[in-house]
């Protein structure tokens, strides 16, 4: 089930699957952009008039007035997650794979839910640098929670229906969606304190390590290019192998390059990257394009594996990143030479650290001496944690450690002090040491939150300042409260994926037996029928087929010496006696005296009935005390559930119930 298509890089999109019995959530982000509803902090006392006197005058303009800042919500803003995500029951969630820092901004929201238990599974450098995303929303929100004071019943009036009525049109889609569904998907923020205890319920992976969950599902993580710690999923089960394809770039020019072939060998591919749905690129119009399957004349050879990888590992792209960053270093060296300022609310951890190597490298061969300031409650731990994860960093940043050079030059930087790092904007060092023009990097992207507020309200009136923001969200929007602007505004857009001339190669390349591709991309590209393709589109539950009609099973050599074959009905059989388990996703048959025999290889997933009874006492052998909550009497205990609460050493529930495995 797609719950969400997601919208570009801040905010991913997100699926549940339903594997061999075990229910996987597959990301878990934050419409950040949502936040443009809310005001940045409130123009005048008159915009707070009560609503019953407000919304007479508000209906009767609403067709006649164009949208104005005080149109927007003037209260403590909450945040808006999955649309669907909210409907399910969180405890009924086994698994959650994160594949970015961005994927994981939600996840406070589920892991502080009453009987939440999913293992949480994500890399390293992803998880270290989501865990400062977050600290720093939560940082940047408390601004607001205290200029807004307690919140009480009257700061909810926008979400009452009566508020949500009178909102314009354009607001009101935000806030309800195109269907008007979306209201309950809308939270306050999670805390400091919800932030940690989710991160203690992480479990960490490195690229390619594999994990094994409940002994029936191999979880591997690969790079997918995209940031820094940034993954593709494998999900390897009994009865079919997955591959999950999120927002991936194949040469990046900080983090580790796209491991596509990592993904080979799975019958079942999800692509999830829907990065080009905004762009005008159209495979049909494209005359570049070539299809492997559909070029009859042309030699098998050209098309083995080397060839078509070769060809995905062009750096035409990533060149053609650097010229987009040498571009927008000129447009801020033009700014700052004619006396203006620079303020770039860009959060793209690898775009930052590239735009400062550069900026540093035009202003120093310059005669101008401006500062780079970087505004941010976790910059200084952010800076330092980049230049000590080597082995997460593309091929160009490994080769300058053991040349001795720091991994990106923002260190070198701030030692010459030529970049300045700072936690809050009204800091003393900051207000000592300041100095214009200069050039400012800070929190927020969506202009509602952090630094970037105050000096946008500094700065707008300037027209010789520059604000720089990523294009894909509405900027008329993003920039009313800071209205009428003198400032120049310079948007730009960064690659967040997959081009689609390369889609076709790759997936020729991986060779899926079947293929879930996204319904709103089949008008731009035209997928080869040599895959067996299957269409998807959000909130749409489709089944899949099991790819394998058998299962293998792996057979000790002391039972299979005991085969006795038998001829029924046409069929050869043969019975044997020992013990069903799974393990690392296999199924194992051993015999109940090898079992007993060695406790090292005891399975993590056993087939039967447990006798609950027993398992108590067992338990309390092992210091675990607890009490059999339902009383099973001995002909009953075979098919009937029960639970056992545990007690010591801490609150825990056994609950045991009958299943069926699902393919």
């Amino acid at each position: 089930t797609c719950l969400s298509k997601g919208g570009g890089f801040h905010f991913p999109p997100c699926h549940m699957l339903s594997v061999s019995g075990f229910r996987i959530l597959l990301d878990c982000p934050l419409d950040l952009s949502s936040l443009a509803i809310f005001s940045p902090v409130p123009i005048a006392l008159e915009a707070h008039e009560s609503l019953e006197t407000d919304s007479v005058v508000r209906k009767k303009q609403k067709i006649e007035k164009t949208l104005d800042a005080n149109d927007l919500v003037f209260a403590e803003p909450w945040y808006k997650t999955v649309k669907s995500l909210h409907l399910w029951d969180a405890s009924f969630i086994d698994v959650i794979l994160i594949s970015s820092p961005t994927g994981m901004l939600g996840l406070p929201f589920l892991t502080r839910t009453k009987d939440f238990s999913a293992k949480i599974y994500v890399t390293e450098a992803a998880a270290r640098i989501g865990q400062l995303m977050m600290e720093d929303l939560v940082s940047i929100h408390m601004e607001l929670r205290q200029f807004y004071g307690p919140e009480d019943s009257s700061s909810l009036q926008w979400m009452r229906w009566e508020g949500l009525e009178v909102l314009p049109s354009e607001l009101k889609k935000i806030a309800l969606g195109a269907d008007c569904e979306e209201l309950g998907a809308w939270m306050p923020l999670y805390s400091a304190v919800d932030v940690k205890d989710c991160m203690r319920k992480v479990q960490t992976l490195k690229y390619a390590e594999e994990a094994c969950y409940n002994g029936t599902l191999v979880i591997k993580a690969f790079s997918s290019g995209l940031e820094i710690g940034t993954c593709n999923w494998t999900i390897n089960g009994p009865k079919r192998n997955i591959a999950y394809i999120s927002s991936s770039i194949f040469v990046s020019t900080h983090a580790m390059d796209f491991n596509f072939l990592g993904l080979q060998g799975n019958d079942l591919i999800i692509f999830s990257d829907f990065s080009t749905l905004d762009t005008t690129e159209n495979m049909e119009n494209d005359n570049t394009y070539c299809d492997p399957a559909a070029s009859s004349n042309a030699s098998d050879d050209l098309y083995n594996l080397e060839e078509i990888a070769a060809s995905l590992l062009k750096d035409d792209e990533s060149m053609e990143e650097m010229e987009k960053l040498a571009f927008i270093c000129t447009c801020a060296f033009d700014s700052v030479r004619a006396g203006g300022s620079v303020l770039v609310p860009i959060d793209r951890l690898g775009i930052v650290l590239c735009l400062l190597e550069q900026m540093s490298l035009l202003l120093e061969s310059s005669s101008l001496k401006v500062p780079i300031y970087i505004i941010s409650s976790v910059a200084e731990e952010l800076l330092a944690f980049t230049n000590i994860i080597p082995e997460w960093l593309c091929k160009q940043r490994q080769e300058k450690l053991f040349s001795g050079e720091p991994l990106f030059a923002h260190v070198k930087l701030i030692k010459e002090r030529k970049i300045h790092v700072f936690p809050a904007v009204h800091s003393v060092e900051l207000l000592t040491n300041w100095q214009e023009p200069c050039v400012v990097f800070c929190p927020h992207w969506s202009l509602r939150l952090g630094p970037v507020v105050h000096l946008l309200r500094y700065w707008c009136s300037d027209p010789n300042s520059l604000l720089i923001l990523e294009s894909g969200d509405d900027a008329n929007l993003a920039l009313l409260p800071f209205k009428p602007m003198a400032m120049k505004v310079l948007q730009c857009s960064f690659l967040s994926g997959i081009s689609l001339q390369k889609v076709q190669p790759l997936l020729k390349a991986l060779q899926p037996k079947l293929l879930l591709f996204p319904k709103d991309l089949r008008c731009k590209i035209q997928i080869s029928e040599a895959n067996t393709i299957i269409h998807y589109s959000e909130n749409e539950t489709l089944c899949m087929p099991s790819s394998k009609e058998s299962t293998e099973i792996y057979i000790a050599t002391d039972l299979a010496s005991q085969f006795h074959w038998k001829t029924l009905k046409q069929e050869t059989v043969t019975r044997l006696d020992g013990e069903l388990f799974m393990d690392q996703g296999k199924h194992r048959l051993l015999s109940g005296f090898r079992q007993a025999d060695s406790k090292q290889h005891r399975p993590l997933l056993h087939w039967g009935s447990p006798d609950l009874k027993r398992l108590l006492t067992e338990l309390s052998k092992m210091g675990i005390t607890g009490t059999l909550k339902k009383n099973m009497d001995s002909a009953e205990s075979k098919n009937a559930a029960g639970i056992i609460d545990i007690d010591d050493p801490e609150k825990a529930l056994i609950d045991v119930r009958e299943t069926v495995q699902s393919p």
